[in-house]
């Protein structure tokens, strides 16, 4: 019998042991690490390179979905979780399955069944886990942080201590007063998620943390750059001198 390694990824260790228990029934699946935080999440993914990961959403440090962005492996995903409004379709479409909190043995068998056919399968998850990363940046709900992966570490980023945004090719640099960051994210990502009465598409490159901007000045006889408060300059596009104006009421 083929054993399949499995991750149980919970911030909650009765929900851990739940799993553990359900799973105890099916000796195939062999856990080999459990987690109880998105970053210890992280190391073991990367450690055992699991073929089917348990993963919560709603967990401390990082969430399920940050995760997600941030993993190069490509496990078998299966949410567990009690977060059941907009990305449940997208569980549906991208996710091998959801357990929707609290279930039952027999919704977790049906999950079982779905895993162990996706395995049997041999198909490559790649694209189904980047059309559920991708799915989920469809949620309208402002975002409070941005998780970026650097070669030390896992830096989690509050919205409010982001300068600015500056696109770059396939990525996104963010700027902040401790560093820059590349994130593998569009600038339309970050223009539909950031709060709108604090975060202006100044330019095509530069979406600006208003917070940060200390004086608007003309540049040429039809051009204007802004100051920020650390005396960075950066240019202004027409639409952004209008956006600018409106929001400052001049």
């Amino acid at each position: 019998m083929n054993r399949i390694r499995t991750v149980i990824i919970d911030d909650e260790q009765p929900a851990r042991d739940l799993i553990l228990h359900f799973l105890s029934q099916y000796p195939q699946f062999d856990v080999v690490a459990e987690a109880s935080d998105g970053f210890k999440g992280i190391q073991v993914i990367q450690e055992y390179k699991p073929e089917v990961v348990f993963l919560d959403i709603q967990m401390p440090k990082l969430t399920g979905f940050e995760m997600l962005e941030l993993i190069d492996a490509k496990p078998l995903i299966v949410f567990s979780t009690a977060y059941d409004h907009f990305a449940i379709k997208a569980f549906e479409m991208n996710a091998v399955d959801y357990l929707l909190k609290p279930y039952s043995k027999e919704r977790f068998a049906t999950a079982i069944s779905k895993v162990e056919a996706k395995v049997n399968s041999d198909s490559d998850n790649s694209e189904a886990n980047k059309n559920l990363v991708k799915a989920l940046e469809e949620n309208p709900e402002q975002i409070h942080r941005v998780a970026i992966r650097t070669a030390q570490k896992i830096q989690v980023v509050g919205v409010d201590d982001i300068n600015y945004f500056e696109a770059a090719d396939d990525y996104v640099m963010i700027h902040t007063a401790e560093g820059r960051y590349l994130k593998e994210k569009t600038m339309k990502y970050f223009q539909n998620h950031l709060d709108p009465k604090q975060f202006v598409r100044i330019h095509r490159s530069y979406l600006l943390n208003i917070r940060e901007l200390d004086r608007l000045e003309r540049y040429e006889k039809d051009s204007h750059v802004v100051v920020l408060k650390n005396k960075e300059q950066l240019k202004v596009s027409a639409s952004g001198y209008k956006l600018l104006r409106e929001m400052l009421g001049f």
